[in-house]
């Protein structure tokens, strides 16, 4: 990274990645269902993702759902499906009106044939537009990304398109399903926990971390411009020392 990229980034974050967490208590504490939380959840997301052009943010990467949240309920994963669905029919067309470019990062077999079809229609649809680059991880995993890309690599080495003294950093991140993309600079969990939950284990190398009290129905736009202001102030060095 250049010194003036550097300087820049430690500035203003040009990715910001949140885990979206808390939803379940923040319904619980009201006595109401768990997917009264998720509904709450993507109101929040409306929000932040509004805010991210005015606040300098050129990249925002959600993690909506785990490879390891299939061990919930079958009726909680059921109709957080089916919350997904709704959420893509409402809210594409203003995506793209809005100048939103929409990726999708994990693994999608295990999807919906509906679902992955509504996926890919609003990447296609929005794939003109740099307003916003929105990534949304579902059903992702950072150990299941690595190992999937891994297995690329691999091929593209038996096939004897890449040699294996050839292989760098660079060539291993191109087979992420982050390819293409700068890594995050700032990671947010709301909720209290302060676990990273086996998301982008690669590409947040040199993250820095903001763990917040609030469950995520609860997180605003005015609560991402503190955290902001707070990741200003941080000397990130990346491996150097300060100058």
């Amino acid at each position: 990274m250049r010194d003036e990229a550097r300087a820049e980034a430690c500035r203003t974050p040009a990715h910001v990645a949140i885990i979206m967490d808390g939803n379940g208590r923040w319904a619980a504490r009201r006595g109401l269902p768990r997917l009264n939380g998720h509904k709450a959840g993507a109101d929040a997301v409306r929000a932040v993702v509004e805010s991210c052009p005015d606040l300098g943010i050129r990249y925002l990467t959600l993690f909506a759902f785990s490879t390891e949240n299939w061990r919930r309920p079958r009726e909680e994963v059921s109709g957080l499906m089916t919350l997904f669905r709704r959420y893509l029919r409402k809210e594409s067309a203003e995506l793209v009106a809005k100048g939103v470019r929409v990726r999708f990062i994990g693994e999608r077999s295990r999807l919906g044939t509906g679902l992955v079809e509504m996926m890919e229609a609003l990447e296609r649809r929005s794939a003109a537009n740099d307003r916003l680059f929105l990534n949304i991880a579902i059903n992702y995993g950072g150990r299941d990304e690595m190992t999937r890309a891994a297995r690329k690599l691999a091929q593209a080495v038996a096939e004897g398109r890449l040699e294996p003294e050839a292989v760098t950093e660079e060539h291993f991140a191109g087979f992420l399903d982050t390819g293409g993309l700068p890594d995050p600079d700032l990671v947010i969990r709301t909720s209290g926990e302060t676990r990273i939950s086996n998301f982008l284990l690669w590409q947040c190398a040199y993250a820095e971390y903001a763990f917040v009290e609030e469950c995520w129905p609860d997180f605003t736009p005015d609560r991402l411009a503190e955290i902001l202001s707070v990741f200003s102030g941080r000397e990130r060095r990346f491996g150097a020392v300060s100058v």
